[in-house]
């Protein structure tokens, strides 16, 4: 029988290699001309596929012909200098290089054995940024501590809870988690998953900047232990997702310790701000934190995924998911010498994250990073002034960094209007909130090329849909 080759060779792999790099820099040159937010219906993209898998191999020529006949149409594009929505998820050249040559080698990191290079390299990348954002020392792997990548904040969060959970060693139905009104929906999620139930989980009130009110946080435990409950995990964030609010850390803490709860916190977007030394104030009270997780896939230029999750006691983390059968087993693990990151988070196999994290942070070196998050709040503030200056508009809250929460005076239906009119025009994409049950606009600049102009033409589309809507 003749053997069958279905591989692309050597030089063909080359070949579409470098025409698939020049698609991304063509695509991420040009971002800007395409709609922010895709303008396709529902069912677009799949009827523009075929019903059934081919029988025999298509032409790479054709496939890259289908990515902007079929899947560029239906992108709402993330790395436009006009995407405002949400939190940014920044990528970058070394990034995306990163990325490539992880895909590439094909690594599965699950145990040290597996790749000693990828798991020494996370654990000393994960090093650096505890002394780049000065976290407390105790996070770092030479100390009782360490961090590890995980995909996201939710499965940082989830891990955190399991690993309380454990450490509680009571009824999990007696046990209560605590977070608050303006937390991220991970947390709920998280408690789910690791059989918590509803019931028990608090959301304590928050104070007029939607912060978490370390008062009633400590009035509901009372009221809790009273009722013969164990309160066990306490939730804060550094950076609110609907309004950036930042919890207070040193009360919380606090709290956390006088009760015996693990104390986590979760810095998605915002804790890369403590790049820069006048931004680090966010992170008062981190020092009696019990888990501290944020994303650099966020506001860090590394693409997704990529949360650096780091502990103050290893041990008790790896306690909680750590699981031996027989065919993991070996020399080097047994040993007690290397760190197993298979220990430290919920699936088995894992990605060689660090690579295009290491791949950043040599790029761009902290003094790059540390420029374009003073850039981003700058332009923050600065269209916060717009806001403040415009008779017909108000800020929801003053923005600590680069979300800028804002509503027009006349009321939701205004607002609402601004937004599906913003969004639908494709030149620009912000999403709305509600703080106060108010329908409230939310400007999140931190995509890797948004620059003033972008920022100002966004105002002035506000403003025009604004004017067009007072008008009906």
């Amino acid at each position: 029988m003749e053997q069958q080759n279905y591989h692309m060779s050597p030089e063909e792999f080359r070949h579409w290699g470098y025409k698939t790099i020049d698609w991304i820099a063509d695509y991420l040159e040009n971002v800007e001309k395409l709609p922010v937010l895709s303008q396709v219906e529902p069912g677009d993209t799949k009827a523009k596929l075929p019903n059934t898998a081919p029988q025999q191999g298509e032409s790479f020529a054709a496939i890259l012909k289908d990515i902007d006949d079929i899947i560029v149409p239906g992108l709402t594009n993330w790395q436009s200098p006009n995407f405002f929505a949400f939190f940014p998820s920044g990528i970058s050249a070394p990034s995306i290089l990163g990325e490539l040559l992880s895909a590439g080698m094909g690594v599965q990191g699950m145990l040290w054995a597996t790749s000693p290079a990828c798991t020494e390299l996370e654990t000393h990348v994960l090093d650096w940024l505890i002394d780049m954002l000065e976290l407390p020392l105790h996070f770092k792997s030479t100390q009782t501590g360490g961090g590890v990548i995980q995909d996201s904040a939710s499965s940082a969060t989830l891990v955190a809870l399991v690993a309380a959970r454990e450490q509680a060693k009571a009824d999990i139905s007696k046990l209560v988690a605590y977070t608050s009104t303006q937390a991220h929906s991970s947390v709920e999620k998280g408690a789910k998953i690791a059989g918590i139930s509803k019931e028990n989980l608090r959301y304590i009130e928050v104070d007029a900047d939607y912060a978490m009110n370390p008062e009633a946080l400590q009035q509901c435990i009372e009221k809790d232990i009273q009722a013969g409950l164990t309160p066990f995990y306490l939730a804060a964030t550094v950076g609110t997702t609907s309004s950036n609010a930042i919890d207070p850390l040193p009360q919380l803490g606090a709290i956390a310790q006088k009760y015996n709860i693990w104390f986590h916190v979760d810095g998605a977007m915002s804790g890369t701000a403590a790049l820069c030394p006048e931004f680090r104030w966010i992170h008062q009270g981190l020092e009696l934190a019990d888990s501290y997780c944020f994303n650099p896939h966020k506001w860090m230029m590394t693409n997704f995924d990529c949360t650096c999750f780091y502990v103050r006691d290893r041990a008790k983390l790896i306690q909680s998911l750590s699981i031996m059968p027989e065919y993991l087993k070996n020399q080097a693990s047994e040993s007690g010498a290397v760190i197993d990151y298979r220990d430290w988070q919920i699936p088995l196999g894992r990605r060689f994250r660090s690579l295009k994290l290491w791949f950043v942070i040599r790029h761009y070196g902290i003094e790059g990073l540390q420029h374009y998050v003073r850039k981003h709040i700058a332009l923050a503030q600065e269209f916060a002034e717009w806001v403040k200056s415009d008779v017909r508009f108000e800020l929801a809250v003053n923005p600590p960094l680069n979300l800028v929460c804002f509503r027009h005076k006349g009321g939701d239906k205004i607002n609402q209007a601004i937004v599906n009119n913003l969004n639908s025009s494709g030149k620009s994409y912000l999403i709305s909130t509600k703080l106060d049950q108010k329908v409230t606009l939310r400007m999140s600049i931190g995509q890797a090329t948004t620059e003033k102009l972008h920022v100002q033409q966004a105002w002035e589309l506000i403003c025009q849909i604004a004017d067009a809507s007072e008008s009906i």
